[in-house]
């Protein structure tokens, strides 16, 4: 077996940590992405494909952002705020 100097293990963690880190940060913008997309399919019904994109895209700044508006978008004001980068297309 191969002797593994302080500065190797140290390396091999700090990489170890990094991949976990960068792992769950891309999970948990996954899990957002589709909880949002299933809320507002619930809200507005099928989402164009574009807005499905956007989602999949979308930084995890951009998914709260949107969590928290469309809790209390409507169809008439959807299209506007914080939801009105995802409709643009649309308006």
């Amino acid at each position: 077996m191969r002797y593994v100097t302080s500065i190797e293990r140290l390396e091999r963690e700090k990489v170890y940590q990094q991949g976990m880190t960068q792992g769950l940060t891309q999970g948990m913008s996954k899990g957002e992405s589709r909880l949002l997309r299933r809320l507002l399919e619930k809200r507005f019904g099928p989402l164009p494909v574009t807005v499905a994109e956007k989602l999949e895209a979308a930084s995890v700044q951009e998914l709260d952002t949107w969590g928290d508006a469309v809790l209390t978008a409507t169809k008439a004001n959807a299209k506007q705020g914080a939801l009105a980068e995802m409709f643009q297309p649309f308006q």
